[in-house]
């Protein structure tokens, strides 16, 4: 039996202005499917598939870091592309897909139902399933679309590959005959990942409930939407997938919600959070106590959560503090999105002097480009296939990349020479700690910083999202609706 997989995945920001191009996305075909997908979803599910005796045909997979809304001729190319393969593979016993759940297209808008309903004109008897990102936004829509979806567990998301693998067992028994009931319950909340990881209270004891009630279900998954996406459908999604009824599933999917539902007052930051100044303020405490390193996460401007990377507020108030531009070694600040700046310091070269402004050129609402004179300490032609580079501004390190690129890992600093260790304070466009880095922090503090990411989603205009909705509005009902 054939089945055909692939997929789209794409966490878009809608109050980032940068449209993702062709340049932020990596698409894999062929044999890249495989040799270069061992941390995906898409590789858990061809591994399951073809451990279970099925002919596999993969199409493309096309993922970016998060950024804003994609560009429409690109992902309607890609979506041609991608269906022409299929056309190609036809027939085909079924199809599973690793999706995210919260992409978005200008002018399109949904790209998963988009792509799903595609997808429907060639297959409408087809059964398909897909796995999804945690941070997925479940419309009724895609539900309507799609015969089984299963989320990861894990945030930070450690578990792609089994979610991947459950995915295709899910798959595996609607090809066997096995009629699947879903159901779903959503929550009008937001809650940001910095206060929803899987590690901590109340999330832990939340998805220790998901792992138990799914012992009697073929899935059950918990999605938190994506709050720094404008979309109407927004917010937190139970969902449980049944062989047995579908009154078995909504009883299952009302009790996740219901337990949520209680624990709303209850998410907190991850780590210790303050505003701008106060996190300076108690950066230099820890200084003062050698709690080395320390990391300070600019969280309004987090890249992996689709700000733009470019947004300069927080850095122009440590170059301007007499403290924190004199520690030695430098404080080190990764990382900008400045290809201009990434340009003269490669055209200029390492030891050279350069001048410019930095920031602020892709998103220019939310701050303005800073004025320099800096020195090049370090270059990298090729990070990730992209160019960076280490410029020390009056007694600060920044690093500055050539495309906007998550800045979560040890890997960049040390391609330009820094070792993580050996700095007292490194500030990084991030939110929660990633595994890497987590594991080196001394100290952690979050920023409440401003840009896309922006903690505060009361600082945020959100146009579409219905009101009156938790947390926004902190009289709010919070009352679970049932969506299928």
């Amino acid at each position: 039996m054939k089945i055909f997989t692939g997929g789209f995945h794409h966490e878009s920001d809608t109050f980032n202005p940068i449209v993702t191009t062709i340049e932020d996305i990596l698409v894999r075909r062929g044999e890249q499917l495989q040799e270069c997908m061992r941390e995906d979803s898409l590789y858990g599910i061809n591994k399951a598939l073809r451990d279970n005796g099925f002919e596999v045909v993969s199409s493309l997979h096309a993922r970016a870091v998060p950024n804003g809304e994609w560009d429409k001729n690109v992902y309607l190319s890609l979506r041609e592309e991608f269906l022409t393969s299929l056309k190609e593979a036809l027939p085909v016993d079924g199809i599973c897909l690793a999706l995210h759940g919260s992409m978005s297209v200008k002018e399109i808008g949904k790209a998963e139902s988009d792509l799903l309903k595609q997808i429907r004109l060639l297959c409408p008897h087809t059964p398909i399933t897909a796995s999804l990102d945690m941070h997925a936004t479940i419309t009724e829509e895609l539900l309507a679309l799609i015969d089984g979806v299963v989320g990861y567990k894990c945030a930070p998301h450690t578990d792609t590959i089994e979610t991947g693998i459950a995915a295709a067992n899910l798959l595996i028994k609607l090809i066997n005959n096995k009629r699947l009931y879903m159901s779903a319950f959503r929550i009008p909340m937001l809650i940001a990942g910095e206060k929803s990881e899987t590690s901590t209270e109340p999330m832990k004891s939340i998805m220790a409930k998901v792992r138990e009630r799914e012992k009697e279900a073929e899935s059950v998954s918990l999605f938190m939407g994506f709050p720094w996406a404008d979309v109407e459908e927004n917010g937190v999604t139970a969902l449980c997938v049944s062989a047995i009824s579908k009154s078995h599933a909504a009883s299952i999917a009302l009790d996740i919600a219901n337990t949520f539902c209680k624990y709303k007052d209850d998410f907190k930051f991850c780590c210790e959070a303050y505003e701008e100044l106060e996190a300076l303020a108690k950066c230099k405490e820890y200084i003062s106590q050698k709690s080395f390193p320390i990391i300070i996460s600019d969280s309004g401007d987090n890249p992996t959560a689709g700000s733009s990377g470019d947004v300069t507020n927080f850095l122009r108030r440590i170059l301007a503090d007499n403290y924190l531009t004199t520690l030695k070694p430098p404080l080190i600040y990764q990382a900008f999105y400045d290809p201009e700046v990434v340009d003269l310091a490669f055209n200029s070269g390492k030891d050279s002097s350069i001048k410019g402004y930095l920031g602020a050129k892709f998103d220019n609402i939310k701050s303005k480009p800073i004025e320099f004179e800096g020195k090049v300490i370090a270059l990298c032609p090729s990070y990730n296939n992209k160019r960076i580079a280490l410029i020390r501004i009056k007694g600060v390190d920044v690093v500055v990349t050539s495309a906007h690129m998550g800045c979560y890992e040890v890997e960049m600093m040390e391609s330009l020479g820094v070792f993580a260790k050996d700095r007292r304070v490194i500030v990084v466009k991030l939110g929660y700690l990633e595994p890497e880095l987590k594991a080196i922090a001394n100290k952690s503090i979050l920023a409440l910083t401003d840009g896309s990411s922006n903690e505060l989603f009361e600082r945020l205009e959100y146009k579409k999202l219905p009101r009156p909705f938790y947390p926004l509005d902190k009289d709010a009902i919070v009352e679970v609706k049932e969506i299928l």
